[in-house]
């Protein structure tokens, strides 16, 4: 089933801790895995960053706030055990526990406010979180904005000249490590004189492998007949490795004849050579870096 969201966990991490334990998280998060019936692949399914397991970062967040609100202590870094008012809650048998349930409880209220300290009012309604965790949020943000500055980029990709392109096509390669210097890849732009071929590449900086290059500004998606002339002037030039990169998309039946032939050809579409451009730093700048960070619980340990 899909991953629940962060307070849907809180209740079922609660009921954990019932035997009155200490537990790791890394053992909660087992027995929610086990609870939820969440599959090996929904399980590995990571934040859009890549750094975090979403079922890791919520099930945090789920501790985070139930310790918060009194119901969890920390016993030392990753291990918790459940407080008096906690064992009170679960005799009740509250049917959920969420942000509001979590709520009647100063503790949290305090914690509450200190998020919202700087929101340009002091009544600060205490209403359900959204189904993402903090992190989410940020991230899927973040996401967005590359996805837009992305799609400006092709934009300007596709308004430019051929041999701007093919600049820009060479200097993304260079930023990633391939062809030594921009310089002498520069060079071997547009130089090869066949009518399939735009441009080599050293494939490292020794030049002991080189990159046969296809430069294609379009509108209209890249078919079969174009990657296999591509594939006819590699073979002319008896060489085995060849990427072709184009501001529109490829076909289905390019893709699936790429993916058959013995010789290496990658595809490089619009969108993707957009984000290559981003993550490399080839015409964009950076305008503001946000470092998050969390509480080192060893440095707290008085032990």
């Amino acid at each position: 089933m899909p991953i629940p969201d962060y307070q849907t966990l809180m209740l079922p991490t609660l009921r954990i801790f019932a035997d009155g334990q200490e537990h790791a998280a890394r053992q909660v998060v087992e027995v929610l895995v086990k609870e939820f019936e969440i599959s090996d692949q929904e399980r590995e399914e990571r934040l859009p960053s890549g750094k975090q397991r979403v079922i890791d970062n919520r099930a945090g967040w789920a501790r985070t706030y139930m310790k918060n609100a009194g119901l969890l202590e920390v016993m030392r870094r990753g291990v918790y055990r459940i407080t008096s008012r906690g064992k009170d809650v679960l005799k009740k048998k509250p049917e959920r526990i969420d942000v509001v349930f979590l709520s009647q409880f100063p503790e949290f209220q305090e914690f509450r406010a200190l998020r919202h300290a700087n929101d340009e009012t002091n009544d600060l309604p205490l209403v359900p979180a959204a189904s993402l965790t903090l992190e989410e949020t940020l991230e899927n943000a973040f996401q967005e904005i590359q996805s837009r500055l992305a799609a400006e980029i092709l934009s300007l990709l596709k308004s430019c000249s051929p041999g701007f392109f093919e600049r820009v096509v060479v200097e993304v390669l260079v930023n990633m490590g391939y062809g030594g210097s921009l310089q002498d890849a520069g060079r071997a732009i547009g130089k090869s004189g066949d009518g399939g071929i735009d441009g080599i590449i050293k494939e490292d900086r020794l030049g002991l492998d080189v990159i046969y290059l296809q430069a294609k500004r379009w509108d209209t998606v890249v078919g079969r007949p174009e990657i296999q002339k591509f594939v006819g002037a590699l073979t002319g030039q008896r060489a085995r490795k060849g990427v072709f990169i184009t501001t529109s998309g490829f076909t289905k039946d390019a893709l699936d004849y790429v993916s058959r032939i013995e010789m290496k050809i990658v595809l490089i579409d619009g969108e993707t050579l957009a984000q290559m451009m981003i993550e490399h730093n080839v015409g964009v700048s950076t305008v503001s870096q946000y470092t998050l960070k969390r509480i080192d619980f060893d440095y707290f340990s008085e032990e």
